[in-house]
């Protein structure tokens, strides 16, 4: 099996990360996978092209699962490179899959936003045909670019890049010391532009809720979370929140900065099964308060989430109120992301979802 990627992020890179973490899974159900980068980004696209069509003389009869955002294989978000690629592993002989980590379709409202758009639905719906399986890390009734009726795409959420193995089900404790601050934690900011409006945002939401309490403590880790760091630190002046921040740390030190806290905010656009740092919350047993989007549905609404409509920003705050001030309420929403995380979203089972999904195939 192959796992095939496009272009690598920077400074991390949770695509590769995603695969490592899986290869890892895959290998205790006896499964090896080996990870291949198409160098089209330091080689250009025509030398780029020409690696693949080398390299796949060796992937006749082999399951090549290309990772599919449409960054990871352009420049510009205009993904055609991923659709001669596919077609290279096709005409060569690997039995080809698609995981769309990006399995919904940029949006906006300038011309070359709509032209983005389209040329990214028609490699969608491109790759979809020249595969024998696509993955959607979404629920697939969310993927309205599919054909109707859908008869090779399979549903697999993705897992949060940590073990998930420091919070426990039998750790879940009735109250917490009182003396000790409330803790929300933030687990990645987005860069620039929009860096600055979801620092302030996120400032907004939380000045509001520590109104309402004693005190309280912003940790935010992870990528870009030292960028932010300064307007939030102006935004909290002369509030009664503490701010810890801490950048990218190795994923054991993330999950142990995580299980610490009370909950996690999650505050870019509506949850869904594809954002890994709102389900790195739900892997340390964390209540996560958030939006409802478009993208919102099973299973992640079975976890110990607290959603309001989207852009309803008072709803927010009460909402991480309440789960911040009721014991009650905060352990059982622990109780139930501790347990969709070992029905759902743990790597073994995601693992083996992958299996019977190719095997199936």
């Amino acid at each position: 099996m192959i796992a095939l990627l496009g272009r690598t992020d920077a400074p991390t890179d949770a695509l590769e990360d995603f695969c490592n973490w899986l290869k890892r899974a895959l290998a205790q159900q006896g499964q090896p996978m080996e990870l291949l980068r198409v160098p089209w980004l330091s080689l250009g696209w025509i030398s780029g092209l020409a690696w693949a069509w080398r390299e796949a003389r060796n992937w006749r009869g082999r399951w090549v699962l290309l990772q599919y955002t449409a960054l990871g294989w352009s420049r510009r978000g205009f993904p055609l490179g991923a659709a001669l690629t596919i077609w290279i592993a096709r005409h060569r002989g690997a039995k080809c899959a698609i995981v769309f980590h990006d399995a919904i379709p940029y949006t906006g409202p300038r011309w070359i936003d709509r032209l983005r758009r389209g040329v990214q639905l028609w490699v969608m719906r491109r790759l979809h045909a020249m595969s024998a399986h696509s993955i959607v890390t979404v629920p697939v009734e969310k993927c309205v670019w599919l054909p109707r009726p859908t008869t090779k795409a399979e549903f697999i959420p993705i897992a949060a890049n940590l073990s998930g193995t420091l919070a426990k089900l039998s750790d879940n404790s009735s109250a917490r010391d009182k003396q000790l601050p409330n803790t929300v934690a933030i687990f990645g900011v987005t860069g620039k532009p929009q860096l600055l409006p979801e620092s302030e945002f996120i400032a907004q939401v939380i000045r509001q809720t520590a109104e309402q309490l004693r005190t309280l403590r912003l940790l935010v880790v992870g990528r870009n979370a030292q960028e932010a760091e300064a307007p939030l630190r102006a935004a909290l002046a002369g509030t009664n929140v503490e701010l810890e921040v801490h950048g990218i740390l190795p994923a054991d030190e993330i999950e142990r900065h995580l299980c610490e806290a009370d909950a996690l905010l999650f505050v870019r656009g509506g949850i869904s099964s594809r954002r890994g740092s709102a389900l790195a919350g739900i892997a340390c047993g964390l209540p996560v308060v958030a939006y409802e989007g478009s993208e919102t549905g099973q299973p992640i609404t079975e976890a110990g989430v607290m959603l309001s409509p989207e852009g309803e920003q008072r709803a927010l705050v009460n909402n991480l109120v309440r789960v911040l001030s009721d014991d009650a309420i905060r352990n059982d929403l622990r109780k139930r992301s501790l347990e969709a995380r070992d029905k759902y979203f743990s790597w073994d089972v995601i693992a083996r979802k992958f299996l019977q999904v190719l095997n199936d195939a």
